[in-house]
This record gives C-alpha cells, structure tokens and sequence, in this order.
C-alpha cells in the first residue's frame, strides 16, 4: 500500500515532480543520478499519514530547529531522474524531521535514502522557514549544461557578470529572473559550507549557480522552479550560440533593460 493511495492533494504533487523529473532527464540536465528535488508537503498531509511509523531514524549533521514536524518529498541518493518520472515512490521518499530538528525519519513509502545533498536542502528549507517565508516549498537543484559551462570563465563567476550577460540576452530572462543569479564558488557537494554559502546567495537572488556543477532555486512549485532554470538557460544557449559566430553578442543595452523594468515593475540592480 502506497502513502498516495487515498490522498488525491498529495497524489498530484507528486505527478508534477515526477512530470518534471521527465523534463529535466530530456533536456539532458540530469545526467545518470545527477539533480535533486525536495518539496515541503506538511500542508497536504492528514493526520494519519503524518503518524506513520518510521521505516528508518537518521541524525542530522546539524540542527535545524525550525523544521521539527515538517514533512518532505525528497528524491533518493543514486536514483535516476528518468526513473522517477515512471515510479516516483520507488525512487524517493517521505521524511518526517523529528522534534528539535536533530533527525529525520522515512515514513513512506519505502527505506529509499534520501539525496546526498539532503543537508543543503533541508538547511534551505530551515532557512525560509524561520524566516517565515513558508511560500518557498520546492528547492531544484540540476545540472543545466550551459549554465555549468559559464560558470568556468572566471570572469563571470565575479559579483554581477553572469546575471548582466544572461538578462541582456533575450527580455524573457530580465522578467522571470528579476534579482538575478548568485554565485557560488566550488563547494564540495553534500558539505555544509555549500548550503551555508547557498542560502547566503539566495538572500538576494531568485537563483544560484553552483561553479562547476549546477543550479539551484527555490520557489513556490515546481513547475515555476522549472521555469526558472529553462528561462536562463534559454539565454545561456543564445549567448554560446551567438559566441559560436565568432564573436561576442551585442546583448541588451542598459536603457532597452531600464525600460524592462519601468514597463514590468522590477527591481533595480
């Protein structure tokens, strides 16, 4: 028996990771096992299913207070985006984080091990949730080759130069992504400095770059998350594209970006 068996909210929720799954396999974005997903489904448990008995307890390499009695759909280390579009219950699982936020327990629907980068997602999560920003449900995380290939031209690792190229590229990307991309030097994956560094990023943009391995976003679903990563990405290809001619893009000027914002309301650099 499945946890989805009589909860139609939380049968859909999953269909649209799973859906998205899909989609990040087919744009070549998540290579083997590569991307993670978590999303904050609290909301849409009932009480039963939130008293589940725990099929497996882990401890968590830090606290994180504000998440006690929270409950999250994360994907599972070494699983396949392609397999979680077809079976997304056999390859994730549900966790519920014990009292203090010391631990976790799975609770459905099988001992699947949560991401290896299951720190950094629940640290987010921690974050906007004492903040009271308890809009932002999904973190994305995913390997959008053209983004990863920017970011080892060091010049657009530096404060600024990543988001100024990929908003001048098509005026989409100035209006979905409106405070930009942050930057995150080389962390090692999994590690603490890369979700302390991530959360610090994200304090002032909609979207992070991890420098040699992926992007990140946070959001209210994860169809918007979605929409994020292929918008900059869309821009990542016209800019490489463009470069590809043999010389560098003229892009947007400032004034045709000023009128961008005046016209949609967005803020200023």
């Amino acid at each position: 028996m499945s946890i989805l068996d009589n909860n139609k909210q939380l049968t859909a929720t999953v269909a649209e990771i799973a859906e998205v799954a899909g989609y990040l396999w087919n744009k070549g974005w998540a290579e083997r096992n590569g991307g993670n997903i978590s999303v904050n489904i609290t909301s849409i448990l009932t009480t039963g299913e939130m008293s589940l008995p725990a099929l497996q307890t882990t401890l968590l390499p830090h606290v994180l207070a504000s998440l006690e009695g929270q409950f999250f759909f994360v994907t599972g280390t070494g699983k396949r985006m392609r397999d979680l579009a077809r079976s997304p219950m056999e390859n994730a699982a549900i966790i519920r984080v014990l009292p203090h936020g010391v631990a976790y327990d799975i609770i459905a629907d099988n001992v699947v091990t949560p991401t290896s980068e299951l720190f950094s997602h629940l640290a987010i999560h921690d974050h906007f949730n004492a903040v009271k920003d308890r809009r932002k449900l999904v973190v994305l995380h995913t390997h959008p080759t053209e983004l990863v290939a920017l970011t080892h031209h060091r010049r657009l690792l530096r404060q600024g130069e990543l988001t100024r190229l990929l908003w001048s590229m098509i005026p989409e990307t100035r209006v979905v992504v409106p405070r930009g991309i942050g930057i995150v030097p080389y962390e090692l994956p999994g590690s603490v400095a890369l979700a302390e560094a991530t959360i610090d990023a994200l304090e002032h943009h909609d979207v992070v770059a991890w420098e040699k391995h992926g992007a990140l976003v946070v959001d209210e679903n994860i169809f918007d998350a979605f929409d994020i990563i292929d918008t900059l990405v869309k821009s990542a290809a016209i800019y490489l594209n463009a470069n590809a001619l043999g010389r560098e893009p003229e892009g947007l000027s400032d004034e045709q970006l000023e009128a961008l914002c005046s016209a949609f309301n967005l803020p200023r650099d």
